[in-house]
């Protein structure tokens, strides 16, 4: 009776995922972990809230523990177990770092309103200084040679900086506004606003794992290029989403008339940059062979992701 009510079905099959979902699942994993293991890195090199004077605390933590995906760490992060084939111990301290607040002047930052919306302009300000000094706090006490901190030290002042850095690139987009700049300054800006502190994020965290000048090389030359794929998607979904998917302010770029590969070159040419800036990232590391292979794919599956 079993045999004839069976006998029309198909032989059973194991179904078993593909290379591609348990990759995935993988780099989600490694995603979640990098997140978690950052904040308590935060947590605890930061000043608890009721320090006195319990504002500026309060303010700082307001801004960093605003639920981000903590791209920049856990980049650093990967780094370094590239280079040392397991996660370097301390490596956590050095990719403990977030954005200065107010300087988009809008309403909201991922889902919540701004540090300047909730404390006022002056202690924005103020949290934002604050937080790059104990940055410095933070990288003067690595665990690791002192030749080693001081490159780091230096790179990240660099990529934070008003030279080809995070303030010089700030200052140029301000500036940007409602003109019609042409490659050679969005170029500027992205490169400097974002691919700056993502290329200080993995070459420092090269450098803490002890990775030799051509390892350093490699790394800057991908964070240039994943940085920049970064940005020109970041400004892509400007356009394409809403405010709610955002966990910002849609469409601001468009109000402000800002300098975007959007504004210059449209959303599909944009997104065929990225794409390229994407493979010239990978290239770099071919070199590297096996060792390569989840920052890699780490920085695939994020730019993909935020499509």
């Amino acid at each position: 009776m079993a045999a004839s009510f069976f006998g029309d079905l198909p032989p059973f099959r194991e179904v078993r995922p593909s290379p591609l979902v348990i990759l995935t699942v993988m780099l989600k994993e490694i995603l979640e972990q990098g997140r978690v293991f950052t904040d308590a890195a935060l947590e605890r090199l930061l000043p608890p809230e009721a320090q006195r004077p319990a504002s500026i605390h309060q303010a700082m933590r307001h801004s960093v523990f605003a639920g981000g995906k903590r791209i920049r760490p856990i980049l650093c992060l990967e780094a370094g177990r590239m280079i040392a084939a397991s996660l370097p111990a301390g490596i956590e301290d050095l990719g403990s770092h977030d954005d200065l607040p107010a300087l988009d002047n809008d309403d909201l930052r991922r889902g919540r309103p701004t540090c300047h919306k909730v404390f006022g302009e002056a202690i924005a300000i103020l949290a934002g200084d604050a937080l790059q000094t104990q940055a410095y706090a933070v990288l003067a006490r690595l665990d690791c040679p002192a030749e080693s901190r001081v490159r780091i030290i230096e790179e990240i002042a660099r990529g934070t900086g008003t030279v080809d850095g995070m303030i010089g690139g700030q200052v140029v987009d301000l500036e940007a506004e409602h003109t019609k700049p042409d490659v050679e300054t969005v170029d500027y800006i992205h490169r400097a606003k974002t691919a700056a502190l993502i290329t200080a994020s993995v070459v420092s965290g090269g450098i803490f794992a002890g990775g030799s000048d051509n390892h350093v090389e490699k790394l800057r030359i991908f964070g240039q290029s994943i940085g920049l794929a970064f940005q020109i998607v970041d400004d892509v979904l400007d356009v394409t989403q809403t405010s709610e998917q955002l966990g910002k302010t849609a469409g601001k770029d468009t109000v402000a008339e800002k300098a975007t590969y959007p504004a210059l070159f449209g959303i599909e040419e944009s997104r065929n940059k990225a794409d390229a800036l994407v493979a010239s990232a990978l290239a770099s590391l071919d070199s590297l062979g096996a060792q390569a292979e989840t920052l890699k794919s780490l920085a695939r599956f994020l730019v993909e992701r935020e499509k």
